[in-house]
């Protein structure tokens, strides 16, 4: 009688282990349709007009920062007019090229920061419109 103890109680374990797989399987369902639902309703709920402002807030970052490095630019250059005008010829080329380095590093970081630009547009799957070629323009001075 005991093995046929043992045998019903091991079906039974078997039923239970399934039993509880099923359970599993259907929480980790409800788990990942919770999730496809909250962010198909955040893509739902995203507003042309939302962003919109956001660029217009990025673009607002960057004529800040833009207005920042024009005026360290000419914050150097006044440094580098008003210092010593009695100086000899050589200390003015030191100055020159002193502005021209200045000037080369401001381009830089005004470059950099055209192509943080150009890669925040590209995740924003931004179309350039400002000067951009238009194919009409092209097409009709060829027809001529």
């Amino acid at each position: 009688m005991s093995s046929n103890s043992e045998q019903e109680r091991e079906k039974l374990k078997e039923e239970y282990k399934e039993h509880y797989r099923k359970i599993r399987d259907a929480k980790e369902k409800l788990r990942s349709s919770t999730y496809a639902k909250n962010v198909s309703d955040a893509i739902q709920k995203m507003n042309a007009d939302d962003l919109l402002n956001t660029m217009d807030e990025f673009l607002g970052k960057v004529k800040d920062k833009m207005t920042h490095i024009e005026a360290r630019l000419d914050v150097a250059m006044d440094q580098f007019v008003n210092d010593d005008l009695d100086s000899v010829e050589l200390d003015e080329k030191l100055k020159k090229e002193k502005a021209a380095d200045t000037l080369k590093q401001i381009k830089l970081e005004m470059g950099v920061l055209y192509s943080e630009i150009e890669h925040q547009a590209e995740q924003l799957n931004v179309e350039k419109t400002v000067g951009k070629k238009s194919n009409n323009s092209d097409s009709q001075t060829s027809d001529e």
